[in-house]
């Protein structure tokens, strides 16, 4: 079974030390969607939403939050991003959604997997408050990893 490296040898929680670790280009691409109404989905298209441009907005909070991801999980390291990217897709088949793709990339010690996933995240959660007023019942869904470079390891879904 894998060691899970947040629990020191008595269980508590800890920021784990990569203090002697390499630098090295990582890089993480996530993915998720919000799930709607056809109408919905048409209102955002439209821009006809009363709040304004849904995927603008949602773009530059995914973009915001990835930038702060390390105050929001309390032991992810500090990261300087040397790039993050967030890019809304609206679908019409079934079910409707918008999907919602993020890559983030650093040159460092630790790798970038968090702040893809809370970038793709909060500009989900942004889509649904923009949204909110004309569709309640919307799912923010399937939010994962998809791709990761850098490390010890790399990984593709």
């Amino acid at each position: 079974m894998p060691e899970l490296t947040h629990l020191d040898p008595e269980g508590r929680a800890h920021m784990v030390d990569v203090g002697r670790k390499p630098d090295t280009e990582r890089i993480a691409v996530a993915r998720g969607e919000v799930r709607m109404q056809a109408e919905t989905l048409a209102l955002i298209r439209e821009g006809a939403l009363k709040k304004g441009d849904v995927l603008t907005v949602a773009q530059l909070a995914g973009v915001m939050a990835a930038k702060r991801t390390s105050e929001l999980i309390p032991l992810c390291h500090p990261l300087p991003l040397t790039h993050i990217s967030v890019e809304l897709e609206l679908k019409d088949d079934d079910p409707p959604r918008v999907e919602i793709s993020a890559t983030a990339r650093t040159v460092g010690k630790t790798g970038v997997e968090m702040e893809a996933l809370t970038a793709v995240s909060v500009a989900a959660l942004t889509v649904y408050d923009m949204a909110k007023a004309a569709e309640k019942t919307m799912q923010i869904t399937n939010v994962r990893l998809v791709e990761k470079h850098g490390g010890k390891s790399d990984y593709t879904a």
